[in-house]
């Protein structure tokens, strides 16, 4: 049964919800045992900093808040905890606290211990910066060897990897300060270990990574029963002029000038689960109309030549070309002569050309240029595409050399790290980041971004095999965001930022089931844990039905002053302006829209309307604009 907790958000308990809190000049917000976007004088010096449990597998393993207490004092906190974080092979408790004084300084502290005897990769602080006030930004550290000083980079870094280990931005320390635009710096001071720092919008975080325990030492590290960790981090701003942001503002979005390009092309992928549409299901996704239908392809696998024939048919039905996400090591040439056969009358838009078993942070982990050759040979296929099946961390430090291909890709997830609401919401602004970085080494040819899903489609970075999940448990790639509301405007969010940074094809999600646009016919599988109705649209099927619409249309620029609140994609075509606004928030908000004026028609995508969606209502001034919690709206003008 679908509520209005997992038609918002996927779950039916209330969202986050995120206290604000003061400490001196500094403001800040406290996420239960979190602590997020400090700000000093308007200006975010600190996105988050959080306590992480990862295993041996670098899977995050979540905490369960025992005791809690906060004591807030007006210009000052402290709030105190106790949190266990359980999973089949990890068993670590610690008492935490985040302590605001008036003085303008925030500490953070961890005092914990092993319950059992078990391996980890990583247990401690991790300090997320905000990527837009870091980036190009001076800092110094101090090191064991040493004070340092250099510059945050401004495209995204390398995660480099040499002699089996990952290398920071910088070697290790125990202090940094970063200076700020516009004067003033923003300081932390380290106690319990050494810290490294990491480029996160490799993986699309919206950040740089500041995380404990050097990469050098390797992993997994091994505690034994009662083995202690205490660590503290200690955040100061210095210079920064002491004015008060209005936080009640109400968002503004403009609508500017063209940007010179339109939509990229969309697609879907095909159903996992291996079952064909039913004729419902088909014409409801055909209705789309976007470009392209993804089928991965597994040469080296058995049962390839028939997932090949029902994608050509079904591409065929749905009137959509094919991007054929192809599987294969340079062996396998021979079985590209049958697959060129399988193909015959196929429309195929693209190979990704993807090599079989290759592994993240080895040579192999993008295509190499003699496998394109043989595909391009083998298949005659117009484009075939370099890089990764994995995420651009992969196509950053292993780049395809840009002779051979016809356009490279990679594929965006919205939860690597973290995988909470908020945190899924701060991943949009990546991604742009990630086409923009790529356009940087892709010698002028197409960026195309294949798949983007909200949960991870496998575990790249696996050292150990992967336990399934428990009875009753959602599979790992399965996310409930599917068929809500916040899943729409996310939607909406990444095609926004993903066109307007130049992405020539973008693949989301897949076709039918609980990864998918609509649900089957038959219905969700564990509908207690993914509650959708058997055939449900979901929200996020309107979201790219209207991208599908204006895929001859004009981008034009769309800025929100509050883009973690706010985001806003606008068309225009055949002299009318079609807007897109969607609310990431789970609250209401009011929004003032700048550069369009007078009447419009919307048509709203809320609590009332999903997963239908609601008729066209006019209105005489589309300026100010009340949205609900995770709305969508969309505006012709």
């Amino acid at each position: 049964m679908t509520t209005r907790y997992t038609l918002l958000h996927g779950v039916d308990t209330p969202p986050q919800e995120l206290r604000p809190l003061r400490a001196g000049e500094l403001e800040c917000v406290v996420d239960g045992v979190d602590l997020r976007y400090v700000a000093a004088g308007g200006v975010e010096v600190v996105r988050r900093i959080y306590a992480a449990v990862r295993d041996r597998n670098w899977n995050t393993i979540p905490g369960t808040i025992e005791s809690y207490e906060l004591d807030d004092r007006g210009d000052s906190f402290e709030a105190r905890f106790t949190v266990r974080h359980r999973s089949h092979d990890v068993d670590f408790v610690w008492d935490g606290s985040i302590a605001g004084g008036d003085d303008g300084r925030i500490a953070v502290s961890l005092d914990g211990r092993a319950e059992r005897e078990m391996l980890y990769n990583r247990i401690g602080f991790c300090v997320l910066h905000p990527f837009r006030e870091t980036r190009g930004r001076p800092y110094r550290a101090r090191t064991p060897d040493g004070e340092i000083a250099g510059e945050f980079p401004r495209l995204i870094g390398e995660q480099g990897f040499a002699d089996g280990v990952y290398v920071p931005l910088f070697p290790s320390f125990d202090r940094l300060e970063v200076d700020l635009d516009g004067g003033g710096l923003v300081r932390f001071e380290f106690e319990g270990d050494l810290w490294e720092d990491e480029d996160q919008r490799n993986w699309t975080d919206a950040s740089f990574k500041t995380y404990c325990t050097p990469l050098r030492l390797g992993f997994p590290h091994r505690l034994e029963p009662g083995d202690r960790i205490r660590q503290r981090v200690v955040v100061s701003v210095e210079g920064v002029p002491k004015t008060r942001a209005n936080a009640e503002q109400n968002v503004v979005l403009r609508v500017d000038d063209a940007l010179g390009r339109k939509l990229p092309r969309l697609g879907l992928g095909s159903a996992s689960d291996g079952e064909p549409l039913s004729e419902h299901e088909l014409a409801l996704v055909r209705d789309l109309g976007l470009d392209h239908l993804r089928a991965d392809v597994h040469l080296g696998g058995t049962g390839w030549q028939a997932a090949v024939r029902r994608a050509v048919e079904e591409s065929g039905r749905l009137g959509w070309r094919l991007e054929l996400a192809l599987q294969l090591r340079e062996e396998d040439a021979e079985r590209l002569d049958e697959l060129r056969g399988l193909l015959e009358g196929a429309r195929v838009d693209r190979v990704l050309a993807i090599l079989h078993g290759g592994q993240t942070a080895t040579p192999e982990e993008t295509t190499p240029a003699s496998l394109v050759r043989l595909v391009r040979e083998r298949l005659g296929t117009e484009v075939v595409a370099a890089g990764t099946d994995m995420y651009f961390t992969e196509l950053n430090r292993t780049r395809p050399k840009m002779e051979e291909p016809d356009a490279i890709f990679y594929s965006i997830v919205a939860q690597i790290h973290a995988f909470d609401d908020v945190s899924v919401v701060e991943t949009l602004e990546a991604q742009a980041e990630t086409v923009e970085s790529a356009h940087a080494f892709a010698a002028g040819k197409p960026v195309v971004v294949s798949p983007v899903t909200l949960r991870r489609r496998s575990n790249p970075h696996a050292t150990a095999e992967e336990v399934g999940p428990a009875p009753g448990e959602l599979p790992d790639a399965v996310d409930p965001r599917q068929l809500s509301l916040l899943g729409a405007a996310w939607t909406a969010g990444s095609i926004k930022y993903l066109a307007e940074s130049g992405a020539a094809s973008v693949t989301y999600y897949e076709t039918a089931g609980w990864r998918g646009v609509v649900e089957r016919e038959a219905g969700s599988p564990l509908p207690e844990r993914f509650p959708s109705e058997p055939g449900q649209v979901f929200p996020l099927y309107h979201v790219l039905a209207d991208a599908g619409e204006w895929k001859d249309a004009e981008l034009l620029e769309c800025t929100s002053t509050r883009p973690l609140d706010v985001v806003g994609l606008a068309v225009r075509q055949n002299g009318s302006v079609s807007l897109l606004v969607a609310n990431l928030k789970p609250d209401p908000l009011t929004v003032r829209i700048e550069g369009i004026d007078g009447a419009a028609s919307l048509r709203r995508l809320d609590e009332r309307s999903a997963p239908e969606r609601g008729g066209v209502e006019r209105v005489d001034d589309v300026s100010t604009l009340e949205l609900s919690p995770f709305e969508t709206v969309r505006i012709d003008a």
